[in-house]
């Protein structure tokens, strides 16, 4: 594992009682559960049902395996964003990459009846969060996918 100088946190809070939490871990797999940790310790800022607990944890994990796994190809050199924005009523994850893009607006392919697993981990998050956004381009550098969930 590399050095923690190659992670950063930094935590705001804003007057509405929003408070962000803004995560940079290298684009490799065995740094995907310090997002999660991090998701966790939400939970001791505002108090997040198990249920929906556990989704947020999948949804995260497959937004940043989705980066890990295809942003920077096989070199693996680059880094992933997280920002969790907690509000009173909702929490909001955006994972940003700086890798390559890839065609946002491709519908996921069928194989039989069900998904190929390059579409499955968007449709996991599409289905669990309360709004959804995606933003990346074929040949354009850079990704962007955002979701929010309701807290009950």
């Amino acid at each position: 594992m590399q050095a923690m100088s190659d992670t950063a946190a930094r935590d705001s809070a804003q007057d509405d009682g929003t408070r962000s939490i803004h995560l940079r871990i290298p684009a490799k797999a065995e740094y995907i559960t310090l997002c999660r940790l991090a998701l966790t310790g939400l939970a001791q800022l505002r108090e997040i049902g198990e249920d929906t607990m556990a989704d947020l944890k999948l949804a995260l994990t497959e937004a940043v395996s989705n980066s890990v796994r295809h942003a920077y190809g096989e070199q693996g050199d680059g880094h992933v964003d997280i920002t969790y924005r907690l509000q009173p009523d909702r929490l909001a994850i955006e994972v940003v990459d700086d890798g390559d893009g890839f065609n946002a607006d491709e519908t996921p392919a069928l194989e039989g009846e069900e998904l190929s697993e390059g579409g499955l981990g968007i449709a996991i998050i599409r289905t669990i969060a309360d709004d959804f956004e995606l933003q990346s381009n074929l040949g354009v550098r850079g990704s962007r996918l955002r979701f929010t969930k309701l807290l009950s």
